[in-house]
């Protein structure tokens, strides 16, 4: 990716996400608090209090926008920021809990703890003018008369009763009330500042939790970024190497190829030197037509090398036996294009070059569990495999090359091993992963 590339966002499902998450768990402590101090689960605090957790979460989600504008400033920046910022948003939240709370008959701050006090028996909590709490008991009904005991006088015959004397408010026996003096008098907006400032200090710390888990959010996406830039260059610079490595494999080949050609030409066999040329054309048609760096099945890289095996052939029309033994098990199996052209090259050069006498080249394919197997051996005399091992490292092509392909395209899970036969002759498997579905 370029310099130019999008700064990697949080996505907005999961801000939703985010934020249902915070207000939930606060709906969940704040009615499990409820319960635990004696409260019952009314409806009206509860229908309340969820409808300022769907406000709150519409509100905050109003402000991620002023966020994303964040992501990129440095972190002593955003914490300054979000420290400020913060406050006001809490102070609307606290206002939206306040309001939707309104409509339940308490005096006083109108929060939720208090409504949820009065539901919770027949108290009735209120304040004076002059901001005092007053507690409203229950009525208790009076207790009965004592019947009057035997022989009284009539009541008839009493001495009339002595009004009592009046008082500014007649008093109510079945009731009582206590006035709890909290301090200097406040006025009525005063209070409803108050309450409102004490609720936003609750907010205050979920809006910081919140934004603290929006960018932690944001570096997680950045990490993911991260890593998927890396793979994208790692599989840019592994593919890089695969070509490169691939396109080492053409002009070798071609250079022994235009040498048999001129080989022939030179002692006048121009038949097969014409032959040798539409062979080679063919098969430079099949192996330039797509992207070295892709795989090919195992039956499309045999293919490729029966025209090798033909090329060869026309200047070892006695000496170049081939033996070609698949299992159709891994016949779609999928190998790195021309991945067996070196190895073959070599059986030419060290075994049928360096020979009068026939020699066979075969080429073996088999299934191990979840790998495939290919064997390419010879039976000729040839070089010692130490000297033909040296010699094709050395100019960079050949069993380097095979093993540097392998290396590129599977990493460990793929291995080479070669040396000469007990019998004669030489031998090299690659274990490869067996796949089926890589183009």
């Amino acid at each position: 990716m370029d310099a130019a590339a999008p700064h990697p966002r949080v996505p907005a499902r999961m801000v939703l996400l985010s934020l249902a998450a915070l207000w939930a768990c606060y709906f969940i402590v704040a009615s499990l608090r409820g319960v635990f101090q004696g409260f019952d689960l009314d409806w009206p605090i509860i229908s309340r209090r969820l409808t300022i957790c769907i406000v709150s979460m519409l509100i905050m989600a109003a402000v991620w926008p002023l966020l994303q504008l964040l992501d990129r400033k440095p972190g002593a920046v955003r914490f300054g920021i979000v420290l400020v910022g913060a406050l006001p948003l809490s102070l609307v939240l606290s206002i939206v809990n306040s309001a939707i709370f309104a409509d339940i008959e308490v005096t006083g701050y109108g929060s939720e703890q208090d409504a949820a006090a009065v539901k919770a028996g027949n108290l009735r909590i209120s304040r004076d003018e002059a901001g005092n709490i007053l507690v409203d008991l229950p009525k208790l009904a009076p207790p009965p008369a004592p019947p009057p005991p035997s022989g009284a006088p009539d009541s008839s015959d009493a001495a009339p009763e002595v009004p009592a004397p009046p008082t500014e408010q007649a008093a109510d026996p079945a009731s009582s009330a206590i006035t709890i003096h909290t301090g200097p008098p406040l006025d009525k907006d005063m209070r409803w500042w108050a309450a409102i400032a004490d609720n936003a200090f609750g907010r205050y710390f979920l809006v910081i939790a919140w934004v603290a888990l929006y960018f932690a959010l944001a570096k997680a996406e950045e990490a993911r970024a991260a890593e998927r830039r890396e793979g994208e260059y790692r599989r840019a610079a592994e593919a890089a190497e695969l070509r490169s490595l691939r396109y080492q494999v053409n002009p070798h080949f071609l250079f022994n190829t235009l040498n048999s050609l001129s080989a022939l030409v030179m002692v006048g066999r121009q038949e097969e030197a014409e032959e040798m040329i539409q062979t080679l054309s063919t098969f430079y048609r099949r192996t330039l037509s797509g992207d070295p760096t892709n795989d090919l099945s195992l039956v499309d890289e045999i293919e490729l090398q029966r025209l090798y095996f033909a090329i060869e052939a026309v200047r070892f029309p006695n000496r170049l036996l081939t033996h070609i033994d698949i299992d159709e098990a891994v016949l779609d199996a999928k190998v790195p294009g021309m991945i067996l052209q070196p190895l073959i090259e070599n059986s030419v050069k060290y075994a049928v070059a360096a020979t009068q006498q026939p020699v066979t080249i075969a080429i073996e394919a088999r299934r191990e569990g979840g790998q495939l197997v290919i064997a390419v051996h010879d039976d000729g005399p040839g070089e010692h495999g130490a000297d033909r091992r040296l010699k094709t490292e050395g100019c960079g092509i050949g069993l380097a090359n095979v093993r540097d392909r392998l290396r590129a395209r599977y990493g460990e899970a793929a291995k080479i091993t070669f040396g000469p036969q007990a019998n004669g002759g030489f031998a090299t498997i690659l274990r490869m992963p067996l796949e089926t579905g890589r183009g």
